[in-house]
């Protein structure tokens, strides 16, 4: 049994913008902010990535304003999460995960969104990685963090890859949602990896 597909690129669109948004307010919480903080770099995260991608292929007006839910649910997840951080052990351990969940997501979700515009393969891989990284830049440059992107271990790649696997998949047609699973399971396994085990890509410059 398979579900629609438009449905379940909404569902996961939706999930990668929510789970953003935590990452966003988690990062706000480190920070010490208040609510209105917390909801401002929440929802900076949590529709970053998808507006520079709606910008850059010309998709106007970018997502959010064409459908106002989008920034309900960032607003709502990042209000949550203001209560729940306190609770929190490690917000920067949950801040680490929440991040690799979106990245994944928006990995395949922004690729595909390009491919329907009609772009390029290639096109579609490239905003693919920019939907799934720049909503975590804007986070850590809004806080004043060190930008997640520059850690030794994996994290481009991983989008990278994830957005590579979907469209492969999607070309074999292996069948409806199989395609958005696989590059969804690629990109958060590897990054789950490289956070777990600190996997690095080979560095010339690393140790110069």
């Amino acid at each position: 049994m398979t579900f629609d597909i438009t449905a379940a690129v909404n569902i996961m669109g939706l999930a990668a913008v929510a789970v953003f948004a935590v990452s966003g307010a988690l990062d706000a919480a480190r920070q010490k902010m208040d609510i209105l903080g917390f909801m401002l770099i929440g929802t900076a995260t949590g529709v970053g990535g998808g507006t520079l991608r709606d910008v850059l292929l010309g998709k106007m007006p970018v997502f959010w304003i064409r459908e106002p839910i989008w920034i309900v649910i960032c607003l709502t997840a990042s209000a949550i999460t203001y209560f729940i951080a306190p609770r929190l052990a490690s917000r920067t351990r949950a801040l680490i995960w929440m991040d690799a969940v979106g990245l994944a997501l928006f990995s395949v979700v922004g690729t595909k969104v390009a491919l329907d515009f009609g772009v390029s393969p290639l096109i579609a891989i490239c905003m693919g990685v920019m939907s799934a990284s720049f909503g975590g830049i804007a986070r850590d440059v809004l806080c004043g963090s060190n930008l997640t992107l520059m850690n030794e271990e994996l994290y481009i790649t991983t989008t990278l890859a994830g957005a590579i696997v979907y469209l492969v998949l999607r070309q074999l047609d292996v069948g409806s949602n199989y395609d958005l699973i696989g590059g969804f399971l690629v990109a958060f396994i590897l990054r789950a990896l490289a956070i777990l085990f600190n996997i690095k890509l080979p560095n010339a410059y690393r140790n110069s």
